[in-house]
């Protein structure tokens, strides 16, 4: 990472790094030789006319145009040649750079109007020339400052670490989950542990009520075996049927002041029930395991 920091800082003219200014370089020197290879031919065509045709001391104008005609005709195959080569060059040059950046997933773009920038174009044709003209002999290999490894032949190391970021943070994510997974694993277990509590206590108050239940049963057990008591004893004698009579009013008086203290005593016991330590402890668990409960539901959330 301190390596590719360093090498962004070193500008040249041309507005790119060391490494990308030697490649400039070698294609330019490359594209120098090129171009001398079809000055070259051009100067050859033209020694061939003198060679071949300038053998007379005049000439007719007919004569003249038909050299001339000739001469052009073949600079024209040769600068057309040179000038598709030159484009087939650039396009394998452009599948270089793209390849290249294909391989790390990016999509490089070009501006064509750029090509015809006279300010670039010169600043360009300086460079070449502060290159080339002032000094022509190649740089020796103890100058030569270490390049940055090309995209294709090794992994940068500023992705590595991001990716080692990446996975720390991912793992740290991990354990979290982890951590928020046990909480509430033990939530649920604490609140199954309530509900087992609740449910028992509301078998106990069952259990009080069938209590309450079987003495009115008992109760009831009673006034009917003395109302058939009562009716005997009324078909066996009629001069006692007045006195029956009023002992059964009386009875159901009784009974109905006896159904009213028995429901005035379950009242009490229920209230004294409630008032017990037992269940006022009891209530506030529920109530602190719900409050519980519901700060992990939304801590969950979160």
């Amino acid at each position: 990472y301190l390596s590719l920091c360093f090498y962004c800082y070193l500008q040249a003219e041309l507005g790119l790094n060391e490494h990308h200014q030697n490649e400039v370089i070698n294609y330019m020197r490359f594209a120098r030789f090129k171009r001398g290879l079809c000055l070259k031919t051009v100067d050859s065509c033209f020694q061939d006319l003198k060679d071949s045709r300038l053998v007379e001391e005049t000439f007719t104008v007919d004569e003249v145009i038909d050299m001339l005609d000739g001469l052009r005709t073949v600079v024209h195959s040769e600068v057309e040649s040179e000038l598709i080569n030159t484009t087939y060059t650039n396009v394998l040059l452009l599948r270089q750079l793209f390849s290249q950046a294909e391989k790390w997933y990016l999509k490089l773009q070009t501006d064509v109007s750029e090509l015809e920038n006279r300010e670039l174009l010169e600043q360009v044709a300086e460079f070449e020339k502060s290159e080339f003209t002032s000094s022509n002999k190649k740089p020796s290999a103890d100058l030569i400052k270490p390049k940055l490894a090309p995209l294709n032949e090794g992994g940068s190391e500023l992705l590595n670490k991001t990716v080692a970021c990446l996975q720390e943070e991912n793992e740290k994510l991990k354990l979290r989950l982890k951590t928020i997974e046990t909480q509430a694993t033990a939530a649920l277990d604490e609140k199954s542990k309530l509900e087992k509590t609740l449910k028992d206590l509301q078998m106990l108050q069952g259990d009080q009520k069938t209590n309450a239940n079987q003495d009115i049963t008992e109760l009831e057990n009673k006034v009917a075996a003395l109302k058939c008591q009562f009716e005997k004893t009324l078909n066996d004698s009629t001069a006692n049927q007045k006195f029956l009579e009023e002992n059964l009013v009386t009875t159901k008086h009784d009974l109905l002041k006896v159904q009213d203290q028995l429901s005035t005593a379950e009242k009490e016991l229920e209230k004294k029930f409630q008032q017990t330590a037992a269940y006022r402890n009891m209530k506030e668990i529920l109530t602190k395991k719900n409050e519980q409960i519901k700060d992990l539901r939304k801590k969950l959330s979160k």
